[in-house]
């Protein structure tokens, strides 16, 4: 298994790296849609496994959605859908994931449905909006919940002893995620002194805000990508599945790559409006 992940992601990072570093940003735009569309087709096969052709039809719908913002050239429109990610992401999915796995998949069908028209086509804007600020604006940004991950799995499995979200996810702890924040600290703290202020968003807020706020901001972010990878997993769990789809080998579904990437990307993107 450890071998097949190797394998993959070498795959991955052999096709993305050259698109990231030597081909106009317009490139990397079209990567993250095939990923974001990828992603939407596996939300729908869990939502409605049973409906192959449906769920190439809601990833059409999410392009369709795009384009047609796209199309607009009304910076406001792509702002509204950005908001209305955040606004699920900060005060709703809170409350589902209070839930544990005392839902049914079947009678909240329709609003995962439509949630996902929102937060997928929300999450490509914003990647797009990041990108456009910057390269190492864009990648610090991202690394900041891979650094997360990685912190709360060695922690974790070294420290952890009470269960963060037992019913959904018994891996993950409370010391595995507190581990990963602290380790999000540090790494904000080396993008602030190691890289020009400008050119990252802790870098920005620290200069614009002041430390205290850049790690407040910092909190946010790391919880709110754990959240994502815990609003995934609860979704997987309600549909009665391990893995979003069997795409990448030894690594599961796109949507099990990204899912922390989900509602951390759209609010770091309006925390970058900000400065």
């Amino acid at each position: 298994m450890l071998k097949t992940r190797v394998i993959t992601a070498l795959v991955l990072l052999a096709v993305l790296l050259p698109i990231l570093f030597l081909l106009p940003a317009i490139y990397i735009g079209a990567f993250f849609l095939l990923a974001l569309l990828t992603a939407a087709w596996e939300w729908s096969r869990l939502l409605a496994p049973e409906a192959g052709r449906a769920a190439y039809l809601y990833a059409l719908f999410c392009l369709a959605i795009i384009l047609f913002l796209l199309g607009m050239q009304n910076v406001s429109w792509q702002f509204a859908l950005l908001l209305l990610a955040v606004i699920f992401w900060l005060f709703i999915a809170p409350f589902i994931l209070a839930k544990g796995m005392n839902l049914s998949l079947t009678k909240l069908r329709p609003f995962y449905v439509v949630l996902g028209l929102i937060v997928l086509p929300a999450t490509w804007f914003a990647l797009v909006f990041l990108r456009e600020l910057g390269l190492v604006f864009l990648l610090s940004t991202m690394a900041l919940v891979w650094v997360a991950d990685i912190g709360a799995y060695f922690v974790g499995k070294a420290f952890g002893k009470r269960k963060l979200a037992a019913q959904i996810s018994p891996g993950k702890s409370i010391e595995g995620a507190l581990g990963g924040l602290v380790l999000c600290y540090a790494y904000a703290l080396i993008c602030t002194f190691f890289l020009p202020f400008e050119s990252t968003l802790f870098g920005a807020w620290a200069i614009r805000f002041g430390w205290i706020p850049m790690l407040l901001m910092v909190t946010v972010l790391t919880t709110f990508s754990v959240f994502g990878d815990l609003f995934e997993s609860q979704l997987k769990r309600l549909a009665g599945v391990k893995d979003s789809s069997h795409l990448l080998p030894g690594h599961g579904g796109v949507l099990d790559r990204v899912d922390a990437l989900i509602p951390t990307m759209p609010i770091a993107a309006l925390l970058a409006g900000l400065v």
